[in-house]
């Protein structure tokens, strides 16, 4: 039986002062029994001598200095795991609360999980199909990446994540696929909305989800990323299943993290946050990835709001130095009616080249992926310069290019998120929209491929009805 304490001796915000405890370990769970019966829960955050910290995972309300009763229980916190998880709905500390029965856990794991052994992890080179052109045609996810999604307040960064969720798939492939979806921090509209779209499109049969509310205690928030990644780690490694996990809000879980810290009276870093920010994300997206000798793998898509769009602030920027690129949403394409407003030229996936070409999407993949980024970049730049000299001021090449960055954004990216492209489909789209420019100035695709994939008479494309425009 564990010992009991009735020893608190401070209760601020979610932080408790427990004094003359004996053999307690830092991670250890905690129970907090009150006078009336109700239980709480909390874990051990820090020791000094006879004094431990414990950071609780509820409310702080009601708990009496001289009556609540303290058990330290030898354990860290832990997700009762089984195959039978998928399909359910849970809140952030792993509790069902979709009305169904509880889960028989077929073991009991540590939500901090194992680090994984660098030598051990095998290199990600296989593609994932999202349906999203902007993603699978120039910034390319494969299995085992950390692939972060940047967007800003009034951004439709929900849908995005509920498209991805809802498409992501692995093609040409019969190995068992499952999505974790973690919500920190959202709210009730929010989290209905995501609900709701998983059910109607059936994407919830394959998918476990794990939400926190915005009006939840903000410790839910530290607990719930892991609480998701544990299962994905569970049904990846033990079960050979291929798991995208996305994880949502990330800047609600970085600001719990700064609640936390500022209870806990520690010295702030960069605005307020924790000097130990880098380094707590980084157990979060460490956790993705790809073992040698094991089938499953465990893919990360986080999204965060950049709060005031501001990509310099500490959590886009240190999650870019762990992962690996970024996708970007625009407000100036979203105030256009683009959707999704992803921003081809600043996203970047650092291992797109890895899970592209023969074999894995198409011959042409990279070679067109290229030739679309140049000709966007010099598209945006010719509109750019009509705006300050006028469109006269244009050559016809310049031209061919503004019309095919109007194109680019009209028909490539503005999508819609219910549009689910094929790899194929999203391939074939970008070279009707490279014959709007003078085959002279498609300088980046190799003449093989131009002469296999490029139609010469455009007259004839358009007469055919293939021409998207």
């Amino acid at each position: 039986m564990p010992k009991e304490y009735k020893s608190i001796i401070e209760v601020t915000g979610p932080i408790m002062i427990v004094e003359g405890v004996e053999a307690v370990k830092y991670g250890e769970l905690v129970e907090i029994e009150l006078l009336s019966g109700e239980i709480r829960r909390g874990r051990v955050l820090e020791i000094d001598r006879d004094k431990a910290m414990v950071q609780l995972f509820e409310r702080s309300d009601g708990i009496n200095l001289k009556t609540a009763r303290v058990r330290f229980l030898g354990r860290p916190l832990e997700l009762g795991v089984s195959i039978d998880m998928i399909g359910r709905i849970f809140n952030g500390l792993g509790r069902p609360v979709d009305g169904g029965p509880k889960i028989i856990p077929a073991k009991r794991l540590d939500i901090n999980g194992i680090p994984m052994n660098p030598v051990a992890r095998d290199y990600p080179d296989e593609f994932i199909q999202t349906g999203i052109s902007c993603i699978d045609g120039l910034n390319t996810l494969v299995r085992g990446q950390k692939l972060p999604v940047f967007s800003a307040s009034g951004l439709p960064h929900n849908e995005v994540a509920a498209q991805i969720a809802r498409q992501a798939t692995v093609p040409g492939f019969s190995e068992k696929f499952a999505v974790v979806f973690a919500a920190m921090g959202i709210t009730f509209e929010e989290a209905q909305f995501f609900l709701d779209d998983f059910t109607k499109t059936g994407a919830i049969d394959r998918a476990v989800l794990f939400i926190n509310l915005a009006n939840e205690p903000a410790i839910e928030r530290i607990a719930t990323p892991r609480m998701a990644l544990t299962c994905a780690e569970y049904l990846a490694f033990e079960h050979d299943m291929h798991v995208l996990v996305i994880l949502t809000d990330m800047t609600n879980y970085a600001e719990a993290l700064r609640e936390i810290s500022a209870a806990r009276k520690e010295v702030p870093g960069r605005r307020g946050y924790p000097g130990y920010l880098y380094t707590d994300l980084s157990t979060i997206y460490e956790r993705a990835g790809r073992i040698k000798g094991k089938k499953g793998s465990i893919t990360q898509i986080p999204i965060l709001t950049m709060p005031e769009d501001d990509i310099t602030h500490p959590i886009p920027d240190m999650t870019g130095y762990i992962t690996e690129g970024q996708i970007i949403l625009s407000r100036d394409l979203y105030k256009k009616g683009i959707e999704p407003p992803i921003n081809a030229i600043p996203s970047l996936s650092r291992l797109k080249d890895k899970g592209i070409g023969k074999g894995k999407t198409r011959e042409d993949h990279a070679d067109t992926m290229n030739q679309i980024y140049s000709a966007y970049t010099s598209g945006i730049q010719a509109k750019e310069l009509a705006t300050i000299l006028g469109e006269n001021a244009l050559s016809d090449t310049d031209r061919s290019f503004a019309e095919f960055a109007e194109a680019f954004e009209r028909i490539y990216v503005n999508q819609g998120f219910t549009k689910n492209r094929t790899i194929t489909e999203t391939l074939d789209l970008g070279w009707e929209l490279l014959r709007l420019i003078p085959r002279a100035e498609l300088k980046r695709i190799r003449h093989e491929f131009l002469e296999k994939y490029l139609a010469r008479d455009k007259k004839d494309k358009k007469e055919s009805g293939r021409w998207p425009g």
